[in-house]
């Protein structure tokens, strides 16, 4: 996905490293830049892509997501606000499947800079009935890609920065700096824990995390690569992957598409977000490859 990403056809060069293409019925912004590429659509401020140069793609995509306006991606990372999960209608909150504006970019010699802007109209407050005004920033750059969600107005919400990473094969993959005590959503057990410290993805996982550590990092043996997340502003974190059987039964997923990635997402759920007048809230995430040696 991540080479038919970069070679869509330019409808709008907005700046030397960013222009505006089409996938399918979505308008994607594309950063080209001598240390980064990667790739946002405007529909939910989703992150489809990041990649250092020389490096392999960090963020996965199903090649089976439908690319239509209004419908969720799969893969990624959507912006899940202003609920997580089944909480409302529709599920994972409206964020994600709302037409974001470019409000301003800039660039420098390492990075680029992104922000978007989503308020809200007649649709949301049908949906969800309060005012808000919400920015998600982008610094993409060989070192680190960052992405901030702040939110405006006076109201609660939970919010999760669902984030698909690439792997070789999930029977190798590891990831630690979760946390120990974690909600099952598989087996419904509220309060288990990980006396271990560590996933591992031999079945389907689908947990919450409740007291994670600042940085989770994934180990991905078969793929030699070592990714580190941070969490900022979170009170919990998420890891997911469907495994074969629930993998099968999905329309937007291959049936092997289970071993290509794996999620570790920044969340509020369990302490909700507070936005105030004058105090917006924040909610945040950075991934960096680890260099070898």
């Amino acid at each position: 996905m991540n080479d038919s990403l970069f070679g869509l056809p330019i409808e709008q060069q907005i700046a030397p490293y960013l222009s505006q293409r089409q996938l399918g019925e979505l308008p994607v912004l594309v950063i080209s830049h001598p240390q980064v590429r990667a790739a946002v659509a405007l529909q939910g401020a989703h992150l489809l892509a990041w990649q250092p140069t020389g490096e392999q793609p960090v963020i996965w995509l199903s090649e089976k997501t439908p690319l239509a306006a209004g419908k969720a991606l799969r893969g990624g990372v959507p912006i899940c606000w202003p609920w997580f999960g089944p909480a409302g209608e529709p599920a994972h909150g409206f964020a994600r499947n709302q037409s974001w504006t470019l409000a301003s970019h800039d660039k420098n010699d390492d990075s680029v800079m992104l922000t978007l802007m989503l308020s809200h109209n007649a649709q949301t407050l049908k949906l969800w009935p309060h005012e808000f005004t919400l920015y998600a920033r982008f610094r993409f750059s060989a070192d680190r890609c960052e992405l901030e969600l702040e939110a405006h107005g006076d109201y609660q919400s939970t919010a999760a920065l669902h984030s698909y990473f690439t792997v070789a094969d999930i029977a190798g993959v590891e990831v630690t700096g979760l946390g120990g005590p974690y909600i099952d959503k598989v087996s419904q057990v509220q309060d288990a824990i990980n006396t271990q410290g560590k996933q591992r993805y031999d079945e389907r996982i689908d947990r919450i995390y409740t007291q994670p550590e600042d940085c989770s990092v994934i180990h991905d043996a078969v793929g030699q690569r070592v990714l580190e997340i941070y969490h900022h502003h979170q009170s919990d974190v998420v890891t997911w992957n469907p495994g074969p059987e629930l993998s099968c039964s999905m329309a937007d997923l291959a049936n092997d598409g289970y071993k290509r990635f794996v999620c570790v997402e920044t969340a509020r759920i369990a302490k909700p977000l507070q936005s105030k007048a004058e105090c917006p809230a924040r909610l945040a995430t950075t991934f960096r490859i680890r260099k070898k040696g």
